[in-house]
């Protein structure tokens, strides 16, 4: 199986506890669960209408501040004309963009604002939380990013990297969500980055990555 990051060959790797085959990339570190494996559209729905997000959580809306001061904060350089691609069943980080740092957030969910409105945009920032560990084809993802924001705009990333060894990979409680099927390290958004025209400009190594357009 070629890796759908780097084409690279890959390695099969099965979770013991579910018999499920992933595999990993040894040139990019990209880990990628199989197709026969991965849940259906309508099975992941079920699953995210379970979620329950708020504005008025607290806790939940410090988990979103965080990110944005770690990622976004300190890192754009201009505008404040922004897309939230994944924004979930409530929209609670384009709500925090807006309310809190004077963003004009658009937003953009598969399942919950299926609308293009993005189509003939482009953005001085684009958010993607804990998205890109469900995309089947995350490559298109990136590119379709660097296409959407202006020249220097800001594409922040929230996904868990995965454990470095194989065994502490498997037993990732990230990585054993039926709904996960794509899972990264820093050596994977570099790899990313070099494919797609981005410049990665800032990680924490854990979850957190922000790319920069150049050009």
């Amino acid at each position: 199986m070629n890796c759908t990051i780097c084409g690279a060959m890959t390695r099969a790797l099965i979770q013991p506890a579910t018999g499920h085959c992933y595999y990993r990339c040894d040139h990019c570190d990209f880990i990628f669960k199989a197709e026969e494996h991965v849940v259906s559209a309508e099975e992941e729905r079920r699953e995210y209408d379970l979620h329950v997000n708020s504005i008025d959580d607290p806790r939940y809306v410090a988990y979103f501040k965080r990110f944005v001061e770690a990622a976004v904060v300190g890192h754009v350089t201009i505008g404040k004309n922004g897309l939230d691609f994944g924004s979930g069943p409530e929209p609670v980080l384009a709500e925090i963009l807006e309310r809190d740092y004077g963003y004009r957030m658009d937003i953009y969910d598969l399942f919950y604002a299926p609308e293009k409105v993005f189509a003939g945009r482009r953005y001085d920032l684009i958010t993607c939380t804990e998205v890109a560990e469900h995309l089947r084809d995350p490559l298109a993802f990136f590119r379709l990013a660097r296409e959407l924001l202006q020249e220097d705009g800001l594409l922040a990333v929230m996904t868990q990297f995965h454990p470095e060894g194989d065994e502490a990979a498997l037993k990732a409680h990230y990585l054993r969500d039926q709904t996960h099927i794509s899972f990264f390290s820093f050596k994977t958004m570099e790899t990313v980055a070099a494919l797609t025209g981005l410049e990665v400009v800032y990680t924490d190594h854990k979850r957190y990555t922000a790319f920069r357009r150049r050009g």
